[in-house]
């Protein structure tokens, strides 16, 4: 479709326009909301204050961001500071890309879809290791369309950095690479657009970005890669057509409902009508492999609904591309205009969650709150107890706001240190790995269980304990979150059986 009536000046003023907008109103939530952080968010804070190449579950991009962040403030809103300016970028480099490939009608609609997804309303508003792949894997995709293009050098660099600082943020990017694999298989045109020159510089720009991931992972005995490669959690237990199905119509949530259907049904129909395109086949070797490959892990096993977040790159554009195409400019409308309501309803429940608790939503909140009163009692406990060695938790959602909400406490010298019960034979965890209880600090412990799961067990490690407060911290109108704490001295863990191999 032509776009003569759209200047790309003109286009990209308005792109802007709206990105920056959208942008400044999450900025603005991220500084009034009362939510606190994520259990998640407090981890990756806490890699931020020892920066390295990698940590024991994930890539180092996220904790790098939020040290830089955080230099100013470590606030909640500072921790999350880079989110909602990530997905701006992301935005925006989608809107290139749907100009190049399409026009600048396209890239606004794939701008204004991406922007408006319901994720990404998520994503703006907590700080996770999704938002930075999704903006190195837009730039990748911007620099990979250039270089069809183009075939030059820079584009070419451009390409390997940007799949390279995606690597560094989640290793679900190693779809991308896998996509350009699937495009060159695909595509004569793919395979002429490259030389051995643009070829070698790529990969080299590839490989030196994401070398110091590499020798971090190889000192350290691959755990990133081990940990995410667990997290597939393959079984004799299959997922079945239910847990498929949860999946998918979870991607109904994630991308929305129109450019989800849009980007489903517009790949079977014009595939099996043979009316795809270059540009759509480019796309769709983009976005495919990921709903695919997590389609069949939730088959096979389980999955999560943000797992399949790197197709809705192109799937962004393609989506954008196939209604202006169909000159579906209702449908466009329609499916923007309810994306929008949903990102407004978001905001103010973020802002105001009292808003969501007479909307029936709390629930989704619950993990962000209560925790800084939870962490207030188990300090103030140990700020009455004398003599301490350690102060100790069962569960990791607890130790890492622990170690965010206490900061203040554990940080001081003299203080007690904070550390982690172990409950299996081998660390789960960072924080297991890391910061485990050891006998020669159970002199005297403070032990903190987290809804009292492991109370019994942790009891068994010590020599002598007993519970000497129970905690509890109102969430909303339903839930409450319990912490018991026990006086713990002479710690011994108990024998523990190595999980089976496989």
């Amino acid at each position: 479709m032509e776009d003569k009536d759209l200047d790309e000046a003109r286009a990209w003023r308005i792109a802007f326009a709206f990105v920056a907008v959208l942008t400044v109103l999450r900025l603005a939530v991220l500084f009034i909301t009362p939510l606190e952080l994520y259990p998640d968010e407090a981890q990756y804070w806490l890699w931020s204050r020892n920066l390295d190449f990698g940590y024991f579950s994930k890539p180092p991009m996220i904790a790098w961001l939020i040290a830089a962040t955080t230099s100013i403030s470590n606030d909640e809103a500072f921790v999350r500071l880079a989110a909602p300016l990530l997905n701006a970028g992301t935005a925006l480099a989608l809107y290139g890309v749907g100009t190049k490939l399409y026009g600048t009608r396209t890239g606004l609609a794939a701008c204004a879809i991406y922007s408006l997804m319901p994720g990404i309303q998520l994503a703006s508003a907590v700080i996770t290791t999704d938002t930075p792949l999704l903006l190195f894997l837009s730039l990748a995709l911007l620099s990979y369309v250039t270089l069809q293009a183009k075939r030059s050098l820079p584009a070419a660099l451009g390409l390997g950095v940007a799949l390279g600082l995606a690597m560094l943020s989640k290793y679900a990017a190693s779809y991308a690479v896998a996509a350009i694999v699937l495009h060159l298989i695909v595509s004569k045109e793919a395979r002429q657009a490259w030389r051995w020159q643009t070829a070698l510089t790529a990969i080299t720009a590839f490989l030196v970005v994401l070398s110091p991931n590499l020798i971090w992972n190889a000192q350290h005995h691959f755990s990133t890669v081990e940990h995410t490669a667990s997290n597939a959690h393959w079984s004799s237990q299959l997922g079945g057509l239910t847990e498929l199905g949860d999946f998918l119509g979870s991607q109904f949530g994630v991308f929305g409902p129109v450019p989800f259907a849009v980007l489903i049904g517009g790949a079977t129909v014009l595939a099996f009508r043979k009316r795809l395109t270059k540009e759509d086949v480019l796309l769709l070797c983009f976005a495919l492999p990921p709903l695919l490959v997590v389609a069949a892990q939730a088959f096979i096993s389980r999955s999560n609904a943000n797992w399949a977040a790197s197709a809705y790159v192109a799937g962004s554009v393609l989506a954008a591309a196939w209604l202006i195409r169909w000159r579906a400019k209702w449908w466009l409308i329609g499916g923007l205009g309810l994306q929008a309501v949903v990102a407004a309803l978001f905001l103010m429940w973020a802002a105001f969650p009292q808003t969501a608790d007479a909307m029936g939503m709390s629930n989704s909140f619950k993990r962000a709150r209560g925790w800084s009163q939870t962490v207030d009692a188990i300090v103030n406990r140990a700020r009455r107890e004398p003599g301490l060695t350690a102060v100790a938790v069962d569960d990791r959602f607890l130790f890492n706001t622990a170690a965010y909400y206490g900061r203040d406490y554990f940080g001081r010298p003299g203080s007690p240190p904070l550390r982690m019960w172990v409950s299996g034979a081998v660390a789960g965890n960072q924080a297991e790995a890391e910061a485990p209880l050891t006998p020669a600090l159970g002199g005297r412990v403070l032990a903190a269980s987290l809804e009292g799961v492991y109370r019994d067990r942790m009891a068994a490690d010590f020599a002598r304990a007993e519970v000497v407060e129970i905690s509890r911290v109102r969430l909303d109108r339903k839930r409450t979150r319990r912490v018991e704490l026990l006086m713990g001295e002479g710690f011994s863990p108990q024998p523990r059986t190595p999980p089976p191999s496989s």
